[in-house]
């Protein structure tokens, strides 16, 4: 029966303690690859994400327009080195050791993050996480980046739907299976599960987690 569960894990600030989008402008202005004003303005945008006057959607697409008529095959050949060296020191001990007991109960791992593929695949590969569900970037006509998603960007509802289209496909039971999230858009991807976790909530999931009953977890 473990073959029909499932643990999905969100990722920025549950998986990892930090941000992964703070991780990734702090290193691009190091290397000198981003300007002020565009450091500047995710800056502010993020002062408003954190007092949930910018949707996480919003903040996302802000973030992707650094890509556009950027090529892909650059990134994607640094993506595993920038893994090792930038994100995997900020993993969180407690909410790893959770998705390794998973896998070692059988249950089937899914990544699932408003994050980009390339920079997602090296975690879900190093933590052995069965699928990926995030968001994909869109390319053009020339084969260059547009700065935009293709699709929508994997959140909130978006999150909650190819969970559980994934779900349906693989003969998951939802009712049995968990799911860790940190933010309140999370809370439909949370919702679906019969076993879900706030991992060091905001405010407003934390209420809910409170509310109905929910385990809250720490980073440590």
């Amino acid at each position: 029966m473990a073959g029909n569960t499932a643990a999905f894990f969100d990722f920025d600030r549950t998986l990892l303690v930090e941000n992964s989008p703070k991780l990734g402008v702090r290193y691009l202005w190091d290397m000198g690859q981003v300007s002020f004003g565009y450091v500047l303005k995710v800056v502010v945008a993020n002062w408003f994400y954190q007092r949930n006057l910018v949707s996480e959607t919003a903040m996302a697409n802000l973030l992707l327009s650094f890509y556009k008529n950027k090529d892909l095959a650059p990134f994607e050949a640094g993506a595993a080195e920038y893994y090792r060296e930038i994100i995997k020191p900020h993993l969180a001990p407690n909410i790893v050791s959770r998705a390794q007991d998973h896998k070692n109960r059988g249950h089937i791992l899914v990544l699932v993050s408003a994050g980009i593929r390339y920079l997602l695949r090296p975690v879900a590969e190093d933590l052995s996480f069965d699928h990926l569900i995030c968001t994909d970037l869109k390319i053009d006509g020339n084969g260059l980046l547009t700065g935009k998603s293709h699709g929508k960007v994997c959140a909130g509802e978006t999150k909650k739907k190819a969970a559980t289209e994934l779900a349906e496909r693989l003969g998951i039971e939802l009712s049995r299976s968990y799911a860790y999230g940190d933010h309140h858009s999370d809370i439909p991807l949370l919702e679906m599960v019969g076993n879900p976790r706030a991992v060091e909530p905001t405010k407003r999931l934390r209420q809910v987690a409170a509310k109905r009953g929910w385990p809250i977890l720490t980073h440590r």
